[in-house]
C-alpha cells in the first residue's frame, strides 16, 4: 500500500540528534494546534521534528551506520550507543553494588533489581516487571508469539536469547567447560546443573524413597516414576512421555529430522549425544568412561 504524502514544516537539522529516552514522547492532545499525527499509525507528537524522526519506523529508513560492524539505525544516539559494545566503555555505574553499563536505560533497569520497582504491569494476568522489555517478552507467553526462528531447524523461540543458545548444538559449541572434570557444555546453566555431579551435598529428598538430589529440577523428574504421570504426548502417534525432552527426541523418529549436523564431515544425527560420541573419531579421543 502506498503510504500517503506527508507535509510538515520543521527544522533542517536532524530531529533525532537529541539525548535522553530511546522512546519519543507523545502529546495525547489531539486537539493542539501543535500537535502532529502520523498519517500511518495515529500517534500523535507535539514537535514535527519528533514525528518526522517516528516516521523511520515507518520507512525503515537508517541513516546512521556502524563504520565496525555494518549495523545501521535510526537515531545517531542509538548509534552511539551501539559504539560502546565495540569501544567497551560503560560509563553508568550502580551506586548500589557497582555494575557498570554501555547504556543509561540499562542502569535504570538495573537498579530496580534493588529498589524492587516493577512499573510494568501485564494486563492480561497482573504480573509486573522491572522493564518494558520484559513485559514484551512475557506478553508472548500469553500470544503464542515465537518471532524467532532457527535456520538449521525451523525452531521458533519467544526470546532471541534462546535462539542464540540452541544454535551451539547446531555448530557443536561447548564453551561452557567444567572446572573440575573439563567436561563441556554449550549451555552456561547445563554446566553449573553437571557441577552438582560432583558436589557431595544432595539437599533436595525425594518424600517417598528419601533419594536424595543435588539440584531440584532432577527430584522433579524422579518424582514422575513413582506417580507414573506422563504428561507429554506425542501427536502422531499418542506415545506419552514423563519428560518433555524425550517426547521432542521421540517426535524425530516421525519427521526424520538429524537437527545436529558434524561441523567435519557434514553428517547429521537425530540426537547431540550420538554426534558428540561421532566428533570423538575425528579426534581420535576415547569415549568418557
Amino acid at each position: 500500500m502506498a503510504m500517503p504524502a506527508i507535509d510538515i514544516k520543521i527544522e533542517e537539522e536532524d530531529p533525532c540528534e537529541e539525548e535522553g529516552d530511546n522512546s519519543l514522547k507523545t502529546d495525547k492532545t489531539r486537539g493542539s494546534k501543535k500537535s502532529h499525527e502520523c498519517v500511518c499509525c495515529g500517534h500523535v507528537f507535539s514537535r514535527g521534528s519528533d514525528l518526522k524522526c517516528h516516521m523511520r519506523i515507518h520507512t525503515g529508513e537508517k541513516p546512521y551506520l556502524c563504520e565496525e560492524c555494518g549495523k545501521m539505525f535510526t537515531r545517531r544516539q542509538d548509534l552511539n550507543n551501539h559504539l560502546r559494545i565495540h569501544t567497551g566503555e560503560r560509563p553508568y555505574t550502580c551506586e548500589e553494588c557497582g555494575k557498570t553499563f554501555a547504556q543509561k536505560t540499562a542502569l535504570t533497569t538495573h537498579i530496580r533489581t534493588h529498589t524492587g520497582e516493577k512499573p510494568f504491569m501485564c494486563e492480561e494476568c497482573g504480573r509486573q516487571f522491572g522493564s518494558a522489555a520484559q513485559l514484551r517478552g512475557h506478553m508472548r507467553t500469553h500470544t503464542g508469539e515465537k518471532p524467532y526462528t532457527c535456520e538449521s531447524c525451523g525452531k521458533e523461540f519467544r526470546h532471541q536469547c534462546n535462539l542464540r543458545r540452541h544454535k551451539k548444538i547446531h555448530l557443536g559449541l561447548r564453551p561452557h567447560k567444567c572446572d573440575i572434570c573439563n567436561k563441556a557444555f554449550s549451555q552456561r546453566s547445563s554446566m553449573k546443573l553437571h557441577m552438582h555431579t560432583h558436589s557431595t551435598e544432595k539437599p533436595y529428598s525425594c518424600e517417598l524413597c528419601d533419594k536424595q538430589f543435588g539440584h531440584v529440577e532432577n527430584l522433579k523428574k524422579h518424582k514422575k516414576t513413582h506417580t507414573g504421570e506422563k504428561p507429554h504426548s506425542c501427536d502422531e502417534c499418542g506415545k506419552k512421555f514423563s519428560q518433555l525432552s524425550n517426547m521432542k527426541r521421540h517426535k524425530l523418529t516421525h519427521t526424520g529430522e538429524k537437527p545436529y549436523m558434524c561441523i567435519i564431515c557434514g553428517k547429521q544425527f537425530t540426537q547431540n549425544v550420538t554426534l558428540q560420541a561421532h566428533k570423538k573419531k575425528h579426534t581420535d579421543v576415547m569415549p568418557y568412561m
